[in-house]
C-alpha cells in the first residue's frame, strides 16, 4: 500500500489474487515495482542477518558482519572496475544507454569482485590456525579493496563518481522480477548451508578445543561458513548494492528475544527478524507526501545502531553476548 500513488487494499488482494481490476496502472505498479522491491526486502534482510550471525559465531565477536571478510568491499571493486576503469572507454556507452543499476552487468561485475575476495580468502584459510588472525586479515583486504577504489575515484569524471555513489547507497528497487529468481536461489543455496552447520557452530561456542575434541574440524567448518556468508552477502551486495548494519544487529536482537545460543532456532529465527527489520526499513525510506526515496543505508543505520547500543547496556559486558 505504501507509495506515492494510493492503490486500495481491496484493489491490491485482487491483483494478487489475480483477478481483473478496470487500473491496469496499479496492476503495474503492485505486480513490477512494489511486490519485486517487497521481495527483495525478504530476501536482502534475511541473508545479511544469517551471515552476520555465522560470522559472530565463528569469530567469537560481537561486532562482526558480513562485510568482515572483506566480501561487501570485493563486490564493491568489481563494480568501481566497470565504471571507473571500462567507463572511460567502453563501458559508459553501457551505463548510459542502458539502465545499469537494473542490467546484468552490475550484477555480474560485483559477483566476481566478491568471488575473487572469497578466493583470497579461502586459500589463506588454509595456512591459518587461528580465525582472529583471518579476521584481520580479512580486514586488511578490504582496505585494500577500498584504497583501490579511492584511487580510481581520484582520476575519475565527477559523473562517474556520482553514479557509484548513489550504487553505494543500496538499493531494493534495482532488482526487477526477472532478478527474483536467481536470487531466491542463490539465498536459499546460502541458507541451507547455513542449516546444516548447526550442530558444529553450537559446538564452537564452548571454544575451538572443545569443538575439536568432540570431532569438529576447525578448518572444513571455517570453509563452509565463509562459503555461505559469501553466497549470502555478495549475491545481495551484487544485486542491491552494500546495505550495512543489518548484519550486526539483527543477530543480537534475536539472541535477545529468544534468549538462547542454540544455532537450530537462532538461523531460522534470524532470518525471519532480518526480513521484517528490512521490510521495516524500506517502509521507512518512503516519505509521505514526497516523490522520492531515502537511500535504504541510512535507515538500517539509524535503526541498528540503537540496536546495538540497547545490548550493549544490557549485557554490560559484550563478552556476555556469546553465554
Amino acid at each position: 500500500m505504501m507509495g506515492n500513488t494510493h492503490i486500495p487494499l481491496s484493489d491490491i488482494w485482487s491483483i494478487l489474487l489475480g483477478r481483473d481490476i478496470d487500473n491496469e496502472v496499479w496492476a503495474s505498479i503492485l505486480l513490477k515495482i512494489r511486490l519485486p522491491k517487497a521481495i527483495t526486502a525478504i530476501l536482502a534482510g534475511s541473508a545479511l542477518s544469517v551471515s552476520g550471525l555465522l560470522m559472530q559465531t565463528l569469530f567469537r565477536n560481537p561486532l562482526a558482519g558480513p562485510s568482515v571478510l572483506g566480501i561487501t568491499s570485493g563486490a564493491s571493486l568489481g563494480m568501481a572496475f566497470v565504471m571507473f576503469v571500462l567507463g572511460n572507454v567502453a563501458g559508459i556507452v553501457a551505463i548510459q544507454s542502458i539502465s545499469f543499476f537494473s542490467s546484468w552487468l552490475a550484477i555480474i561485475a560485483a559477483s566476481l569482485g566478491a568471488a575473487m575476495v572469497l578466493f583470497i580468502i579461502l586459500i589463506i584459510s588454509f595456512k591459518l590456525k587461528d580465525n582472529i588472525t583471518l579476521l584481520i586479515i580479512g580486514i586488511m583486504i578490504g582496505n585494500i579493496t577500498l584504497a583501490l577504489v579511492s584511487i580510481w575515484q581520484y582520476f575519475s569524471q565527477p559523473e562517474t563518481i556520482k553514479d557509484y555513489l548513489i550504487w553505494t547507497f543500496g538499493s531494493l528497487g534495482a532488482v526487477t522480477s526477472k532478478h527474483l529468481l536467481p536470487l531466491s536461489m542463490i539465498v536459499v543455496i546460502g541458507f541451507l548451508i547455513a542449516m546444516t552447520l548447526v550442530k558444529p557452530l553450537n559446538n564452537l561456542l564452548l571454544g575451538e578445543l572443545y569443538a575439536q575434541s568432540v570431532g569438529v574440524n576447525i578448518k572444513r567448518l571455517r570453509i563452509w561458513v565463509i562459503l555461505s556468508t559469501s553466497i549470502l552477502a555478495g549475491s545481495i551486495t551484487a544485486f542491491c548494492g552494500p546495505i550495512g548494519f543489518v548484519g550486526i544487529a539483527v543477530p543480537h536482537l534475536t539472541r535477545s528475544l529468544f534468549n538462547t545460543s542454540n544455532h537450530l532456532i537462532l538461523i531460522p529465527a534470524t532470518f525471519l527478524l532480518g526480513a521484517i527489520l528490512m521490510l521495516l526499513c524500506d517502509i521507512l525510506t518512503l516519505l509521505p507526501g514526497y516523490s522520492f526515496v531515502l537511500p535504504i543505508n541510512a535507515i538500517t543505520v539509524l535503526l541498528g545502531s540503537p540496536i546495538i547500543i540497547w545490548v550493549i547496556l544490557k549485557k554490560r559486558n559484550l563478552k556476555q553476548v556469546f553465554n
